[in-house]
């Protein structure tokens, strides 16, 4: 018999060999993929929902504005509990009556190119909006009482009011760099490419209907972020959104329904999130919308210029039932427009209270004030008109589609017929803002301040005939309001401006032109395997993202392979198993040379 020629290490060397050098291959292919991951700290965020610019003079959609809280610092924000706190200015002061402003900006604001945020970008950017109608659209209603803006020095604001007020008038309006929008025309300009802001991230490139690509600010006065940016990735829906973030292409997602919640819960490396909102959800009538001139706005049904209808068609909706069956119980049921995040301004003014959900009240009405009911059940206006609406809601909201359905049927047991048309959230804005609806869905998030939600349920925040200039809420005016508005507005008793301010909303609730059905309790999920470090607003119980400024994303950190529990190898391990292997091939060697005739057996 003729033994093959072998070498000395023998099969079980050469089987080791090849087993550290599949290792070494595989795990190296491993290591360089989780390296390439661990470099690559970028946060991906899910986007659903239209943006309608980036121009922070002109954006309206809480998609635009919430993405511009990451760009654009005001004078003064709001910390991580909504408390004032330093934004471009590092403090503030007030004359004795309350009409003087001061605010000092210190020398490490700084823009994203670089250079120095100063004195005069805040001139520019309040000026901008008080000369430019058409620059008012965003936040035209803050500054109405301000007499005049200029700078005592390159980092010295002073901001000179028409009559004191309560609110800091240094709060909300975001302040854009004037080196580079001087140079462009503010009314057309996007910025939505390279932007220059002073926020932890700007924008770096939009793609429409696709991404949102930020990156870090290396010169946010805060310090730069932990993570080098931020991509919004868009989706048509939170079904979409969903799949996403069990697929691993993003890591962050919010606005899911209670049973994307309940699902998600059940998944691994995905963490649940539910915290308190400072956004209300109400359907809203149209009483007959009018421009700035008086004249009519849109092509709203004339019927709903009653009140007397409005009251019945909010007698004849079951927030309770909405709050059980579309959301599950996660949300509290609508008061008022502001929510119950902020206790002082929370609620009715004393001996006011919501309309009950009566049907056979709500019929009463309606039969009272002389609508009649055909054979089919619908009733006649005035003019023998059926009583049919058009309801309008976001297709990106799923909760919309669910409420449409509740409500067509109620407003049937009243004898109201309703079309139901879901359309694209940029397509609600601008159909509300022109008056080219009946009945829509609609919310605000509001910021602790009510001041600015009051402003655009004025007078004086009637739009212009094609839309542009200022943003009216609820297409709404009343003398009465407006006198509660500036009452509110100047008084600087705490005690006494929350019961005006209770008086203002309560006295829209009761004009029958919003009812705030619910208010939210945001449900998002994140990959825990991933992303890590958020800093919820407020602390305790708050929410990641939506909030009153940039604090969810700016704490956030990306989890390393080292560290994530995801089933990979820590890239510790595949040197480890080569040493061991090649150990072992010694010890062989060594055994061999002590009696290596054990080994030639088959």
């Amino acid at each position: 018999m003729i033994t093959p020629s072998r070498s000395r290490f023998g099969r079980p060397f050469v089987a080791l060999l090849l087993a550290a050098l599949l290792a070494l291959a595989t795990g190296g292919v491993a290591t360089t993929s989780a390296h390439a991951a661990a470099t690559d700290k970028t946060l991906k965020v899910s986007l659903v929902g239209d943006i309608d610019t980036f121009n922070p003079f002109l954006a309206v959609l809480l998609s635009s504005t919430g993405l511009n809280r990451y760009q654009y610092e005001a004078l003064t924000g709001y910390g991580k509990n909504s408390e004032p706190v330093p934004g471009l200015a590092s403090k503030w002061t007030t004359n004795d009556d309350g009409k003087e402003w001061t605010y000092t900006i210190p020398g490490d604001r700084k823009w994203s190119d670089g250079e120095q945020v100063t004195a005069d970008d805040v001139v520019y950017t309040y000026k901008s909006i008080i000369d430019t109608p058409a620059l008012q659209e965003a936040n035209g209603g803050l500054v109405t009482n301000v007499a005049d803006v200029t700078a005592s020095d390159p980092q010295t604001v002073v901001i000179t009011l028409k009559s004191a007020q309560a609110s800091n008038p240094g709060q909300e309006i975001p302040i854009v760099p004037k080196h580079i929008w001087s140079k462009e025309d503010a009314t057309n300009f996007k910025a939505d490419a390279n932007v220059v802001g002073s926020g932890p991230f700007t924008i770096t490139t939009y793609k429409t209907g696709q991404t949102v690509e930020m990156k870090a600010n290396p010169h946010f006065w805060r310090g730069k972020p932990k993570i080098d940016g931020v991509t919004f990735v868009s989706y048509k829906n939170s079904d979409a959104a969903v799949q996403g973030l069990k697929s691993g292409d993003i890591d962050l997602v919010d606005g899911l329904t209670p049973a994307q919640y309940e699902a998600l819960e059940k998944s691994d490396n995905i963490t649940v999130h539910a915290g308190i909102g400072r956004r209300y959800q109400a359907l809203a009538i149209n009483p007959g919308a009018v421009d700035k001139d008086g004249k009519k706005l849109g092509d709203g049904n004339p019927a709903l210029k009653d009140p007397e209808l409005r009251k019945a068609i909010f007698m004849a909706i079951d927030k309770e039932t909405i709050v059980k069956r579309v959301l599950d119980g996660l949300g509290t049921i609508g008061q008022t427009e502001m929510p119950a995040t902020y206790k002082d301004y929370f609620g009715f003014a004393d001996g006011h209270e919501a309309v009950p959900f009566d049907l056979a009240a709500a019929n009463k009405v309606l039969d009272d004030a002389g609508y009649t009911k055909g054979a089919n059940g619908i009733r006649e206006d005035k003019q023998g008109k059926p009583l049919e609406f058009r309801l309008m809601g976001r297709n990106t909201e799923s909760p919309h589609t669910q409420m449409a359905d509740f409500v067509e049927s109620w407003l049937k047991e009243i004898g109201i017929g309703v079309k139901t048309q879901m359309v694209t959230p940029d397509k609600v804005n601008e159909d509300s803002t022109l008056g080219k609806y009946d009945l829509y869905f609609t919310g605000w998030s509001l910021g602790p301040d009510p001041d600015f939600q009051l402003s655009i349920n004025t007078c004086d925040s009637r739009p212009n005939a094609d839309g542009s200039g200022n943003t009216s809420e609820n297409n709404w005016c009343s003398p009465e309001f407006d006198q509660l508005f500036k009452a509110q507005h100047a008084e600087l008793d705490k005690a006494k401006r929350a019961d005006l301010v209770k008086q203002a909303f309560t006295t829209i609730y009761e004009a029958y032109v919003s009812d705030p059905i619910y208010y939210i309790k945001p449900l998002e999920a994140y990959r825990s395997d991933k992303v890590d470090g958020f800093i919820t607003q407020p602390e305790k119980s708050g929410v990641i993202l939506n909030q009153n400024g940039y604090w969810g994303l700016y704490g956030a950190e990306l989890v390393s392979a080292e560290s994530s529990d995801d089933g990979g190898t820590p890239s510790w391990v595949i040197p480890a198993v080569v040493v061991v292997v090649l150990l072992g091939a010694v010890g062989i060697v060594a055994a061999r040379r002590r009696g290596g005739a054990a080994e030639d057996r088959e």
